[in-house]
């Protein structure tokens, strides 16, 4: 079985593989101080909940991760407690997915990813929206090229940052509030996100639409897309698990021999 998992900044995703078919998934905060040795408890601790283990069912581990700490971490408890290597998405990895930015590098691990499992369900062009940490907006050519996106803070982290700055101002939950026209202080903030939020992604996918071409699709992902999707015009698809599928199929293409 594969063993694949998304490190965000703020949660880490993670998936069990019978072949093709995802078995389990995980959703935990992201801990950067996690020792290799701590997340194996941890993973051996979710993996034990559905019966399988370390030693009997893991084959092969994918990573892709934008924390650094984080990656080494994995990379060390991989080693030591699977004795093998796993394949972390990066320089050296095949993708199959041309990164035609100015600066390829710079390209995050899961946008990569996400880009690379939407194409391959979708075709293309076709936009990924990844509510996470940030908002992130993914665009993929229609010969599967990775041409660029845009990047804005996600909802969690603006509104934290809302409430830390605003001394009357208050943590809310993320739910449709009685009007658009707040009666309450937590009223009011819930507008703003819910509202602000959908608007924000029915414009910048609208514009990236303009560019791309009417009826490009959209694929939602990401922790907080049920928050915001209900409100929105532009998003086609939800797809919860899109960055799994993505590094199931970055896992096949540097693994599988190439057939003549």
């Amino acid at each position: 079985m594969l063993l694949a998992v998304d490190v965000g900044n703020t949660q880490t995703v993670i998936g069990m593989f019978e072949r093709t078919e995802l078995l389990q998934h995980w959703r935990l905060a992201t801990r950067g101080d996690q020792t290799a040795d701590e997340i194996a408890l941890v993973f051996q601790g979710l993996l034990n909940q559905v019966g399988l283990s370390f030693d009997r069912n893991v084959s092969g581990v994918v990573i892709s991760s934008v924390v650094p700490r984080v990656t080494q971490a994995m990379r060390e408890m991989t080693e030591r407690y699977f004795h093998f290597a796993p394949i972390i998405v990066g320089p050296g990895v095949k993708t199959g997915l041309a990164i035609t930015t100015d600066n390829p590098k710079e390209v995050g691990a899961d946008r990569v990813v996400n880009a690379i499992a939407a194409f391959t369900r979708y075709g293309g062009p076709c936009i990924v929206i990844d509510f996470g940490t940030a908002t992130t907006f993914d665009a993929v050519s229609a010969k599967g090229e990775y041409l660029g996106g845009a990047i804005a803070p996600g909802v969690e982290v603006s509104t934290n940052a809302l409430v830390s700055h605003g001394a009357q101002l208050r943590n809310i939950e993320f739910v449709e509030p009685r009007s658009v026209i707040g009666k309450t202080t937590v009223e009011a903030i819930q507008s703003g996100v819910i509202y602000g939020f959908a608007g924000q992604i029915d414009g910048i996918v609208g514009r990236m639409r303009d560019e791309l071409g009417p009826g490009t699709p959209s694929i939602a992902t990401g922790g907080l897309a049920p928050v915001i999707m209900p409100f929105t015009k532009a998003i086609d698809h939800h797809e919860p698990w899109l960055t799994l599928e993505g590094l199931l199929q970055i896992y096949e293409r540097n693994t599988l021999r190439d057939e003549d």
